[in-house]
């Protein structure tokens, strides 16, 4: 059996290391991280040109079940993964780890909303992590951010006030009480990605009484079906393989 494992994620990492070598594993990552961690099996970097892209590849290339483990803001690769598999009938799985429960935090659809949200509440201190593509929204802020993301943001789309911190996961609860305590950050801003691995700065967050402004999700494809572990995702590949 192949399968085209969108890829980026732990979860996808994780996916491909269980499905080895049983499963011929072609995953794909879309080479915006330098020096990503890489999975167990054969690697393609780069995007695949829209939905004819994607469904001229998988036309080519013959694989049995494409599964989505792709990061829960990737939203392009994952509509356009959904039109494509629809067209061609090929049998899709969206694996989409668990939200984080937003609790008392101040709930925005959007980067720009997030930064509508720091000015209103007169927020000076910012521990931003939302990547390297969501420092725009905060260009004419007068708050100072802690810029945390794996790869520099381009210096046009950055905030006048500003420390950038080049930093991958996964992050200790410790670490991430004194990162808030040395830099004096009075609001954390975050995508809602999920996860066990950028989760402490939650509750570090939490713990020093620190607000929190938390973008959304963008929404899934309508009729794709979900799963929400590996362990699901891999007795789906399994069966699927044997139908």
């Amino acid at each position: 059996m192949r399968i085209l494992l969108l890829g980026g994620t732990s979860e996808a990492r994780a996916l491909a290391a269980r499905l080895h070598p049983d499963v011929e594993v072609i995953s794909s990552l879309a080479g915006r991280v330098p020096d990503p961690a890489l999975p167990v099996g054969e690697v393609r970097i780069g995007g695949f040109g829209g939905v004819g892209g994607l469904r001229n590849w998988l036309g080519e290339h013959v694989v049995d079940a494409v599964v989505d483990a792709t990061h829960p803001f990737a939203a392009t690769i994952t509509a356009n993964a959904a039109a494509a598999c629809a067209e061609l009938g090929v049998p899709h799985l969206l694996l989409a780890r668990p939200a984080w429960p937003p609790g008392d935090a101040i709930v925005v659809m959007s980067d720009v909303q997030a930064a509508e949200a720091v000015a209103e509440q007169g927020f000076s201190r910012v521990l931003l992590t939302t990547g390297r593509t969501g420092t725009a929204a905060f260009k004419d802020s007068d708050a100072w951010f802690l810029i945390r993301a794996v790869t520099a943001p381009d210096a046009e789309a950055l905030p006048a006030h500003h420390q950038i911190l080049l930093s991958r996961g996964p992050y200790r609860y410790e670490g991430e009480l004194e990162l808030l305590r040395t830099h004096r950050i009075d609001a954390l801003v975050t995508k809602n990605s999920g996860g066990a691995m950028t989760r402490p700065k939650l509750d570090a967050a939490a713990a020093l009484s620190i607000p929190v402004v938390m973008v959304e999700r963008p929404a899934l494809p309508p009729d794709v079906l979900t799963v929400s572990t590996v362990d699901d995702a891999v007795a789906w590949v399994r069966t699927t393989g044997r139908s």
